[in-house]
Order: structure tokens, then sequence, then C-alpha cells
């Protein structure tokens, strides 16, 4: 069985509009949302970042049945993980059993702001794995210290504790990622149809567990319009290998998509009001080994989009 969610951008919405999508998205028949967590978008264009847990916050009282996820949090530089248990808690007791905790390694983009060095790939595994640890070890509730390689926590207890606890879905995109969600998360993260991925994860992991993946696409009803859309507004999809992770600033990014052509992104988002093509991106989604999948529509016509998929595409994966 597949779920199909929505991806609330914060990169290219304000906090009131996210939370109004996500009661929107609601309304329509989405059953679970994720939200990115960033400090800067990828490119000016975009033109937004809220702080995410206090998006959330709005988004628990605008809902009633949508599970809400952060895609993703890095709990490694920018915030303390201690901070992040703290956080998460505090969300998941707003709506209790719909709240996920996402997790990543981030990017240099969001997490060189603080002046610390960006450290290598598997420098950043090693903290994120010692992270979770110390969210999970925060929510056992009590009292709690600990004294690891990278991070300190001096008699912490958070006091408000949701029932049950949010899982904790661990982001991935290389083998080594993989083996690392499938041996400290409750469910897989990706930003592509990777079946590789999928498998690695499936096959370090104790139990079945639940793997997302985002899903691009730029609903209008031109397609030549929704392929300008998509190139103008999100072209750091056309961006090769660790690009994503390294570049500091959106500056940085704006001078690398100047070798991102209109076609590229027509090939990595799929554009325009053919239902066909968006079932058909889908079910290659589900056949790569994904059970969730959360559609970013890029662009502002974000309720054009959800009367499309309400109509022509939700019906056919209930």
């Amino acid at each position: 069985m597949v779920e199909i969610g929505y991806a609330l951008s914060s990169e290219e919405h304000g906090p009131k509009d996210l939370v109004q999508f996500a009661r929107r998205a609601e309304e329509v028949g989405f059953t679970y949302a994720f939200i990115s967590d960033h400090y800067h978008p990828w490119i000016d264009k975009q033109g937004h970042s809220p702080f995410v847990w206090s998006t959330l916050g709005g988004i628990a009282q605008a809902t009633t049945r949508l599970r809400v996820g952060t895609g993703v949090t890095c709990p490694i530089m920018r915030v303390h993980p201690a901070i992040v248990a703290h956080a998460a808690a505090t969300v998941a007791c707003m709506m209790p059993g719909r709240f996920m905790l996402g997790v990543g390694t981030g990017e240099a983009l969001n997490e060189h702001i603080t002046g610390e060095r960006w450290p290598s790939y598997e420098e950043r595994s090693e903290m994120l794995e010692e992270a979770v640890t110390i969210i999970r070890k925060l929510w056992q509730g009590g009292m709690q210290s600990y004294d690891g390689l990278h991070y300190t926590v001096d008699n912490a207890r958070v006091y408000d504790l949701p029932d049950p606890l949010p899982p904790i879905n661990v982001a991935a995109a290389g083998s080594q990622g993989a083996e690392l969600a499938a041996r400290i998360g409750d469910g897989l993260v990706n930003y592509s149809p990777d079946a590789k991925i999928s498998e690695i994860f499936d096959a370090n992991s104790s139990q079945r567990k639940p793997k997302f993946v985002q899903l691009n696409v730029c609903w209008a009803e031109d397609e030549a319009e929704a392929r300008r859309t998509a190139h103008a507004i999100c072209p750091t999809v056309g961006l090769p290998g660790e690009l994503g992770q390294q570049l500091p600033m959106p500056a940085h990014y704006e001078q690398a998509i100047t070798l991102v052509t209109e076609d590229k992104i027509a090939e990595a988002i799929v554009c325009g009001p053919d239902p066909t093509r968006h079932i058909a991106q889908i079910r290659k989604y589900i056949e790569a080994g994904y059970d969730h999948i959360h559609v970013d529509q890029v662009g502002p016509d974000q309720e054009g989009f959800f009367r499309f998929y309400e109509k022509e595409i939700l019906p056919k994966f209930r």
C-alpha cells in the first residue's frame, strides 16, 4: 500500500501560507506532509525560509488528521540535538500521534551560519548517529546527561513528552547513509527514487520500515508555462553530485544553476496538466520500493494543484 503526501516548501512560501496549505492538503485527501527545515532558501528567487518549529505549531492547530514530519531537520550543528529533542517533543504533544521527526546530515547552505567548519560526510554521519542517541535518551524522560565525542548534555530533562513518541526517519542518498538509516532510524527519507538505496535500507533493517521519497511536480494548465516556472523557481534539482550539500550561499547556487537548462529541469520535474504523466511518475517511485511519496508542487499555484490532485490523482491510489 502506498500513501501520497504533500511537500510543504519552506523555501517558496511564508509561514502563514504553509499553515494554510497544510490545512488544504488535509481537506483534499493527502494523508501526510513533510515540511523542509532550512535557514536559507536555495536561491533568492524562492524568497522564504521561516523557522520550522514555529510553523509546525500553527499547522498543529489548523489540522486534525494530517500526519506531519520534518523533511528533514539537521540536528548536528545549527541546532544542538538536545534542543531538537525538546522542540520535536513539544510539537508531538500538540498533534498526538501525528508528528514524525525527520533528520539528516544537512547542507552547508544552512549549517555554516554559526561559523563552525563544515565537516566531511563521514564526520557528519558520526555526529548524526550521536545526535539521534541523545534525542532518544532525552525522550526516555527524567534527568539525562551525555558525554560523547561531539556533544555534551548536562542534566537535561524534557518535561513535556508525547504519547506515543514520534518516529525518527533518517535521510539517505548513498549506501552508507542507507545503512545508517536502517540502523538508527524508524524510516528512510530520500529525495530521488533510487531503488538501490531502498534495497540497502531494507536489507539492513530488522523489520519492515516506511520509506519516504519526494516527487517534484509543477502543475499548470499550460505545460510550457509549467516548464518555465519549474526552471525559474526550482533549478537546483538539476545540479549533479554533492553540490547540494557543499555550497554555502544562495548566491553560489545561483551561479551554479546557470548551467541547468529548462529541458534538464523538465526531465526531473513532472510539468503540466496531463494526469497520466503524474500517475506514471508516482508508479515509477512505487516500483523503486518507496511506499510514501510526498509531492512538491513548484510555484505559486498551490490551489490549482490541490484541485487537480483531488480530482485526477489521489483517487487512483486509494
